[in-house]
């Protein structure tokens, strides 16, 4: 008996349009193309980067779905472009529990420079004490670039930290927003205790 096998080859392919601002082209291609050729490799997609209008088109075309990851591709180059650098970037890849996060500060305040400018002042702090602390409290990363606030962490660490930043953005004080933190922190703590103590009773 002779059994004829049909096989059917479907490609699937992807294309995103990303913008990148003038000074952050150059740390996306990176030294001799250094950076660009990681992603490339590491996500499975090509990238064109129109470094005269800050285009970057983001393409992929496998055959297989899990060799594809143009999405995780889109997070490092976005966050790349909001000021993160490769290194931080890529961790969203290695970590997939990690997540990223931007604010508009223009969601939240007049569109003039100024008015973003003073916002900005704010959420960075003297010599870049509220920023830094925001970081260690929440255990968030954050980058401040242009009109945008960008988060990389797990969940609950970006959570805090936007919770955090939009606080300051409707006027609260630095003093309230470090304890509404440190609160937060001692609870996760408490819960995580609690957790470590009813999973060692059950395994007893």
């Amino acid at each position: 008996m002779v059994t004829d096998r049909l096989h059917i080859s479907v490609k699937l392919s992807f294309q995103h349009l990303i913008k990148i601002p003038d000074d952050r082209i150059g740390v996306l291609i990176g030294k001799n193309g250094k950076v660009k050729r990681e992603i490339e490799e590491k996500c499975k997609v090509q990238i064109e980067i129109d470094s005269h209008n800050g285009d970057a088109m983001i393409s992929s075309a496998y055959e297989s779905l899990p060799e594809m990851r143009p999405f995780k591709a889109i997070e490092i180059i976005s966050a790349i472009s909001k000021g993160f650098s490769p290194q931080r970037a890529y961790r969203l890849l290695s970590d997939e529990d990690l997540i990223f996060h931007v604010i508009d500060l223009k969601d939240y305040t007049s569109k003039s420079s100024n008015a973003i400018g003073r916002v900005k002042g704010r959420i960075i702090g003297q010599n870049g004490k509220s920023r830094k602390t925001i970081e260690e409290l929440s255990g968030a990363y954050m980058s401040i670039l242009g009109h945008t606030v960008a988060l990389i962490g797990e969940f609950e660490e970006v959570r805090l930290a936007n919770d955090a930043v939009i606080m300051i953005l409707k006027g609260s004080t630095h003093k309230t927003v470090y304890t509404m933190l440190q609160q937060a922190r001692r609870k996760n703590k408490l819960e995580t205790m609690k957790l470590w103590e009813q999973n060692n009773q059950s395994s007893d």
